[in-house]
């Protein structure tokens, strides 16, 4: 059993993969740099995994290595348990546990924040323990600390983010080589950039996740992932990313939070942005995050959002950051649910307005353009410019337009009518645009 040391704070880890073992091999070899910088005593005290056989980067004592978790959580010692083995279950129960015997909690456990935050920062809150997840979003972007404090005093109104690498990376690509989305997907899953299964990144459900903890953090309103609106980029062609571009626009999966009074919008989907905007020129596995308020203006937080080295850089942080609590004698933990939130309601998506790029492939004939545009008009939808592209296939052209703002579910209303117009031979795409 780990004895207690004045300045020391003792740190269990229950996950020892890719992202744990970084986080172990720093802890390490960073004692000496951590002491000397805050006085404390970072003690790495216990390691738990199913899998202890398996080679690392890192070689660690074999008496602090267990793959019982209630042995690191039950410790009377451990002040700190980090959490990193992803997923809900049985993450939660370790979370809560832990908390329940008096330990303060890391996490980049993006998913379980997702789906339990409400219940586990309230748990936290009640025991008087603190709960940091600067990992969970961006990597290594410090973006929960900026908001948490650095921006305290500010009112949101706005946050649009690139919060999946995997996903930046194929389209980033795929506007530099002209390739398919089936090419760029082999590639990054090759390079070690998407996994075998890239249902999460790909589908736009891993920025939901994220989004939902920014909305919480920014906005101080807890957002059912049902609530979320969200389209991923399997079906965006090298065609619409080339149209795109003669047209000025970058698409990009952009996860999208925006306060109107005491309403909140959250969606995420791919998105056209004018090619001369920061967010534009965010490329490959980097993520970006734009964030409009009150005092602060506009700011752009960018840097890695993924790896082993930028996530195990905001665990290391977080542990010290309550490290700094728990030696200085601070165990009020600042309370991450509000009382009170001034947001009431979530939009839905079919109130959304925002503007459209669409693309349609149409017989070439007289007539077809000015129907698209009368069933456009009669939804209220008015055309802001059209190029109509030199055919592709025999008989078919491509017509691609800009709309003014719209309403989402006019627009729907409309592209249905549209498809079934015997001179569309094949689904209409449309993706969103922004200012």
């Amino acid at each position: 059993m780990n004895k207690k040391i004045k300045n020391r704070i003792n740190i269990g880890l229950i996950g020892f993969g890719t992202i744990g073992s970084g986080v172990a091999r720093f802890l390490l070899e960073k004692r000496g740099l951590l002491f000397k910088r805050t006085g404390i005593d970072f003690n790495l005290s216990l390691v738990c995994d199913k899998d202890l056989s398996s080679k690392r980067d890192v070689n660690l004592p074999k008496e602090i290595l267990t793959r019982d978790f209630d042995k690191v959580v039950n410790d009377p010692a451990v002040d700190i348990v980090v959490e990193l083995i992803g997923g809900i279950h049985p993450a939660k129960e370790i979370v809560m546990k832990a908390l329940s015997k008096g330990k303060h909690v890391v996490t980049a456990n993006k998913l379980l924040l997702a789906y339990a935050g409400d219940e586990i920062f309230k748990k936290a809150k009640v025991l008087n323990r603190e709960i940091y997840f600067e990992a969970s979003v961006g990597g290594g972007i410090p973006i929960i600390k900026a908001i948490r404090e650095g921006m305290v005093g500010n009112r949101f109104s706005s946050i649009f983010g690139i919060l999946n690498g995997t996903s930046n990376y194929i389209l980033s690509n795929m506007s530099n080589q002209g390739s398919s989305f089936k090419a760029v997907l082999k590639e990054a899953q090759l390079k070690g950039y998407a996994e075998k299964d890239p249902s999460l990144d790909i589908k736009g459900l891993d920025s939901s996740h994220k989004l939902a903890i920014l909305s919480l953090l920014a906005f101080e309103k807890r957002v059912d992932i049902k609530d979320i609106f969200v389209e991923g980029i399997e079906d965006i062609s090298s065609f619409d990313i080339q149209y795109a571009k003669e047209l000025g626009y970058v698409i990009k999966l952009l996860a999208i939070a925006k306060r109107y009074g005491n309403e909140l919008e959250v969606r995420v989907h791919p998105t056209l942005l004018p090619s001369e905007y920061l967010l534009s020129s965010v490329s490959g596995v980097y993520n970006a995050i734009f964030i409009e308020a009150d005092l602060v203006g506009k700011q752009l937080f960018y840097g890695q959002g993924a790896g082993k080295l930028p996530t195990a850089s905001a665990v290391l942080n977080d542990i010290v950051d309550i490290g700094y609590k728990v030696i200085c004698g601070n165990k009020i933990a600042k309370p991450v649910t509000p009382k009170d939130s001034e947001i009431k309601n979530i939009k839905k998506m079919d109130d959304v307005v925002t503007r459209y790029y669409a693309h349609f492939s149409a017989v070439d004939k007289p007539g077809v353009l000015a129907n698209i545009a009368d069933l456009l008009g009669r939804h209220d939808i008015s055309i802001a410019s059209v190029v109509q592209k030199e055919r592709r296939e025999a008989h078919i052209v491509p017509i691609v337009m800009l709309t003014h703002e719209a309403k989402e579910s006019n627009m729907q209303a409309a592209l249905s009518r549209i498809n079934k117009l015997p001179a569309i031979k094949k689904k209409s795409v449309v993706i969103r645009m922004e200012k």
